[in-house]
């Protein structure tokens, strides 16, 4: 049973807050407030399992675990979940080039309607950042 088992509840919750910042800036904090006002139960775990406990953990770090999750949410076609993960994969140091990327090659396994609708997500993100890709 290694360290990371002992956290108290606050104790996750803090750190899954500070790892969001980290992600996305001061309007992480505010989509949670805003979950928060309507759902604190659901705010609290976003933050304390989905940040605390998974995106805090050291194997992986914060580029690699983006990856991961726009991938799945891709491959899900879960694109109401994307426009926060770009913006994150981009804080964390993922260059608009590896985004595109990895849209494409979710076309293999995902299919081309997935992964066309998380092009227009990340082309919408990339727009609102006055990013320009540099493709092939």
């Amino acid at each position: 049973m290694g360290s990371e088992d002992r956290l108290t509840n606050a104790e996750r919750y803090e750190r899954g807050m500070k790892t969001l910042v980290e992600m996305v800036g001061e309007e992480g904090a505010q989509t949670i407030g805003n979950i928060g006002a309507f759902f604190p139960d659901m705010a609290h775990q976003i933050v304390s399992f989905g940040f605390g406990d998974l995106y805090s953990r050291k194997t992986l770090d914060l580029k690699q675990r983006e990856i991961i999750t726009i991938t799945s949410l891709i491959t899900q076609g879960a694109t109401e979940q994307l426009p926060f993960h770009v913006h994150a994969a981009l804080n964390v140091g993922l260059t608009p080039e590896e985004i595109l990327e990895i849209v494409l090659h979710c076309a293999g396994y995902a299919g081309f309607p997935k992964a066309c609708g998380a092009l227009n997500v990340v082309g919408e993100v990339f727009k609102a950042r006055n990013i320009t890709p540099v493709t092939a």
